[in-house]
């Protein structure tokens, strides 16, 4: 027997994972949406606030947060003249060393060197020029300044190469010329690739010699010169942040300390070489920091390259240029900046947008985003749950008529099929039929089986094979069947209880009122929670969605999410209610229900070259071509229900009148609660 080994899936992602959720998140969305908000703005929203419910992943304002915190952290480590001020001590001390060893000698050369160093120049880096052929008299003074030139070296090199300020801590002249062997071959490594003749061969025969002097381990030439490039930046951005003096006096110490260790020429190389490669590093920008304590050059520069790390992130995460993506974040700033965890906070939200479009709930059309008719159908189911759980238990349910017909529960009966059925097939009668009237056209009995050829135009249902005992008992004696010929006379369908059918028309206003009312979002909520209770739990009832303006058109669900308010005047229910009445007439058998939100009385009507004719206060034309209409719907039988978002004089007498008129009611829900009133009252309506 074969044997088999089970294990965890490893080709890919588990082809049985249940797939990503992303429901919670196009909801959050749909409440922006809803609000007038664009897909791409709302999405935008989102990602900047971070996921809700259980996945609790943070946004990027609050990353943005913890940036802008870090570099006001940064900014008050301390100051950038550090190097600068340890520099002159060191040279002070070693002048006053060197002045307590000349005092008690009487001879006109200790006079003459004390007044060498009176004439010192006040510049820092002149004096130590000035300085660098003098002969010590006093051994303290020579190794004080010593260690200041040491301790420029070090600083200098820290500042362009990280850690190195460490590697040249015991003053071994093998390891200067260990680096000095180093930038000789970075540069020609540079000069190099500039030819186009450079090898990741090469670099890896650098980085096996001189590895060590580069903490990040960068993995290839261009890693390399990054690091560089923003050390360099950043140590360029220090000399631009200080005083006109501080700087000249930094950069000539910074010179003088490289020519002593001979290496000004290659650094010169390199400085040049990594501008050229990076001129977008904002060279030469000038940056403040607010603390007290002094920084040397190393530390001043890496909180600078820091610094300059963390605004391009806050850029990044700010998101306000056009075009803005979560793929233009670097992850490895976010690393170093905020933590393991942002970076999977940022993975997450990279994940919902690409899941949001993966799975069919958004989709780009010409640059845009936009809602597809899945994700309408989600917001729709959303916000009949919402209605739903503010309704009282008991004021839903269905609303079933018992009498034979095309929808609802089985009654156990069957009869013939009719053309446009939607009803189940009873398929053990409909094959019966079949059997019984091949039967009888060949002449055999009731009981038996025949067969004969198909009529034209008849189906064939192929029966599984029978039993190998099974035969048809046919004219020329036992056979087996091939299968049962179907015609359209043998059909018969299951009856079903009938649920009674209804002409739903909901007129919606959309002027620029409703916006500023701040009940633009509830209506448009409302009509979602409406067309989606009527196309899940009636789907016999014929709903049609009309909103209003200066005109009145028809509008499709799709198309009502992220319907924009119209910037025009006129509230026109005069035309909302010529194309609700075509709607009601289309299906004459149907229950009537005309429900209409609006914040304001009608201001507009057609006229009759079809244009339409705004005037307010509202024109005798335009009210009394309005209760026109309002009265052919009353003899249509249809019950006209209004929902006030305003409590305005002339709106409250204009709904009375048609109430009068037509005999419907009159709802003045707050906003929060209008789909609630709405679908309260289509479902009493349906009920009745």
């Amino acid at each position: 027997m074969s044997r088999y080994r089970y294990g965890a899936y490893e080709d890919g992602p588990d082809p049985l994972a249940p797939p990503y959720d992303v429901r919670d998140a196009l909801d959050a969305m749909g409440d922006s949406v809803l609000d007038g908000t664009r897909p791409s703005d709302a999405l935008r929203e989102l990602l900047r606030r971070g996921l809700p419910g259980a996945q609790g992943r943070r946004g990027l304002d609050d990353m943005l947060r913890q940036v802008r915190e870090r570099r006001r952290a940064l900014r008050d480590r301390g100051r950038l003249d550090g190097t600068l001020e340890q520099a002159r001590a060191l040279l002070d001390t070693a002048i006053g060393q060197e002045r307590a060893e000349l005092f008690p000698d009487p001879s006109d050369d200790a006079r003459l060197r004390e007044a060498e160093l009176d004439t010192l120049p006040s510049d820092t880096s002149q004096a130590i020029r000035r300085l660098s052929d003098y002969d010590w008299r006093s051994d303290a003074a020579r190794r004080t300044f010593e260690q200041l030139k040491d301790l420029l070296r070090r600083e200098v090199l820290d500042a362009q190469f990280q850690g190195m300020k460490q590697a040249l801590e015991n003053q071994d002249p093998a390891a200067m010329q260990r680096v000095k062997d180093m930038m000789a071959a970075l540069n020609q490594m540079l000069e190099r690739d500039a030819r186009g003749e450079h090898t990741q061969e090469d670099f890896d025969r650098f980085m096996g010699e001189y590895g060590d002097m580069f903490p990040d381990s960068p993995q290839n030439l261009e890693e390399l010169v990054d690091s560089l490039a923003r050390r360099a930046a950043a140590m360029d951005r220090l000399l631009a942040s200080l005083s006109p003096e501080q700087r000249a006096e930094l950069a000539g110490l910074m010179e003088q300390a490289m020519q002593d260790a001979g290496l000004a020429m290659e650094m010169t190389r390199l400085g040049d070489a990594l501008r050229a490669r990076r001129p977008d590093l904002g060279w030469g920008q000038a940056e403040q920091m607010t603390g007290d304590d002094p920084l040397g050059m190393g530390d001043a520069t890496t909180a600078l390259a820091e610094l300059a790390d963390l605004s391009e992130l806050e850029a990044a995460l700010g998101q306000d240029y056009p075009g803005a993506r979560l793929d233009d974040i670097d992850e490895e700033a976010v690393r170093r900046a905020l933590g393991r965890q942002a970076v999977d906070d940022l993975a997450e939200l990279r994940r919902i947008e690409a899941e949001l479009e993966r799975q069919g709930y958004l989709r780009r059309r010409r640059g845009e985003l936009e809602l597809t008719p899945k994700a309408v159908r989600r917001l729709g189911e959303t916000a009949l749950r919402r209605v739903f759980s503010q309704l009282a238990s008991g004021r839903q349910g269905d609303h079933d008529q018992r009498d034979a017909g095309q929808a609802g529960e089985l009654t156990g009966s069957s009869r013939e099929w009719r053309f446009g059925d939607e009803q189940p097939l009873d398929v053990v009668r409909t094959v019966s039929n079949a059997i019984r009237r091949s039967a009888m056209e060949r002449g055999v009995p009731e009981h038996g089986t025949g067969l004969v050829p198909p009529p034209a135009g008849a189906a064939r249902v192929t029966e599984p094979a029978p039993a190998a005992d099974a035969v048809a008992v046919g004219g020329n004696g036992p056979r087996r069947p091939d299968g049962v010929r179907l015609s359209v006379d043998d059909f018969e369908v299951h009856e079903t209880e009938r649920r009674t059918g209804a002409a739903v028309c909901l007129l919606v206003d959309l002027s620029y009122s409703m916006v500023l009312r701040g009940t633009w979002a509830a209506a448009k909520q409302t009509t979602l929670a409406l067309h989606t209770l009527v196309t899940s739990k009636f789907p016999q009832d014929a709903i049609q969605i009309i909103g209003f303006s200066n005109y009145a058109r028809v509008l499709h669900p799709t198309e009502m999410a992220g319907l924009d308010w119209d910037m025009v005047q006129g509230t026109n229910l005069h035309h909302a209610l010529m194309i609700a009445g075509r709607h009601l007439d289309r299906h004459p058998d149907f229950e009537p229900i005309v429900l209409v939100v609006t914040d304001g009385e009608p201001t507009a009507h057609l006229r009759p070259d079809g244009r339409s004719l705004f005037d307010y206060p509202p024109s005798t034309d335009t009210l009394v071509l309005t209760l026109a209409e309002v009265d052919k719907m009353t003899r249509r039988g249809a019950c006209m229900n209004f929902f006030m978002l305003a409590e305005d004089r002339r709106l409250v007498s204009f709904v009375e009148e048609v109430a009068r008129r037509n005999g419907g009611r009159v709802f003045a829900p707050d906003a929060d609660r209008l789909g609630e009133y709405v679908v309260s009252d289509y479902l009493r309506v349906r009920r009745a």
